[in-house]
């Protein structure tokens, strides 16, 4: 019989029962191990968070009245704890409190009425508990998932940067002299493997953002010298497109943010590598605004194109990751997502505004300290 790599390997249930009251905790113990669960007892919530801070159960079955920290403050703290898992919480209440709907709200995931019913409580203990394996069993799947991608996109760097190296090498005569036909079939293969290199060093980034283990470090940047590095490195694909690729400042201003200068420098080699790849005539505006709105100072960059501008049924999903654009020259999805990922780790935002046939503008707003 074939089994699936995910199947959950068949463990005890650890279930946490928190009352004040002795009795309670005992009988409500006995019918769950006689179930085959493992129970621990707490009697106040200030033992039961300490016992799920260092071993945290599959589900926690709390008193709501309890003297000191009641089972909604409970509640509240277990789902305030991100570093804790996923773990249901069940509600016991009296018959004569109305307030059940204060405890969902909290976070609990579901509630039984006092005195407990055995049937009742064991059908939703062992509903909560599969719901408890559904979700374990998902984040699994989406880590694998993940460490698959990443291990495979990192892997992948190694031949394509070899093989950058080789043709390259080929191409300046390192092997021999080579005929016209030849020389333009390497130029070929090297624009190709450098554009494959850049998705797969774009898709690294992405993951790395999402599974949490990207390192930013942060330092004064010099927004306006790094605006001017990027346009001066991608004038040739404008001139390329006879396109005017223009950056606008007010030079006695100051330009400095806080953030990663190797991901800002990202940022707007993206937007304005997009803009230039979507505009077939006119011009490409990168801006750099000071914005003092009374609130956080901001430094705001625009980059405005004269481009087809983006169609309503793109629009809504311009940001997600491997949603290409309907546009022929759309990518992966990637760019703008890892744009978008990036410009939040930084604490700013980033939206667009565009008009069909007229143009977009991408608008950046980073904090300065």
């Amino acid at each position: 019989m074939n089994h699936s790599p995910f199947t959950r390997s068949r463990t005890i249930d650890r279930i946490l029962v928190v009352d004040d009251t002795p009795d309670n905790c005992l009988l409500i113990q006995a019918i769950l191990q006689d179930e085959g669960y493992q129970v621990e007892l707490a009697d106040s919530g200030k033992e039961a968070l300490r016992i799920i801070e260092q071993s945290p159960p599959d589900l926690v079955l709390l008193d709501v009245m309890m003297p000191g920290m009641d089972g909604y403050e409970v509640t509240r703290r277990i789902r305030a704890n991100a570093s804790l898992p996923f773990m249901p919480i069940l509600l016991t209440t009296a018959y004569d409190q109305p307030s059940v709907a204060q405890g969902l709200d909290t976070g609990a995931d579901d509630f039984i009425r006092k005195p407990v019913h055995f049937d009742e409580l064991l059908a939703r203990v062992r509903a909560l508990l599969r719901l408890k394996h559904s979700v374990d069993e998902r984040d699994q799947i989406a880590r694998q998932r993940e460490d698959f991608v990443s291990r495979l996109t990192h892997d992948l760097r190694t031949p394509l940067v070899a093989a950058d190296r080789m043709l390259n090498l080929m191409a300046q005569g390192a092997l021999g002299d080579l005929s016209d036909d030849v020389q333009d079939a390497i130029a070929t293969m090297i624009r190709s493997n450098a554009n494959l290199l850049t998705m797969v060093n774009t898709l690294l980034e992405v993951y790395r953002y999402e599974a949490g283990r990207k390192t930013l470090v942060f330092s004064p940047v010099n927004m306006a010298e790094l605006a001017q590095e990027v346009v001066k490195e991608l004038s040739p694909l404008a001139i390329d497109k006879n396109l005017k690729l223009d950056l606008e400042l007010d030079e006695s201003q100051d330009y400095a943010a806080k953030g990663d200068r190797l991901e800002l420098y990202r940022v707007i080699t993206n937007l304005v590598g997009n803009a230039i790849k979507f505009t077939d005539e006119g011009a490409v505006t990168v801006r750099l605004i000071r914005v003092d709105t009374g609130l956080v100072p901001a430094i705001k960059l625009e980059v405005q194109d004269t481009g087809p501008g983006i169609s309503e049924s793109d629009r809504a999903t311009l940001f997600e990751s491997f949603i290409p654009g309907k546009h022929k020259r759309s990518g992966s999805g990637l760019g703008l997502h890892l744009t978008r990922r990036i410009v939040e780790a930084h604490n700013g935002r980033i939206n667009f505004s565009t008009e069909v046939g007229k143009g977009s503008t991408f608008t950046v707003y980073l904090p300065t300290h």
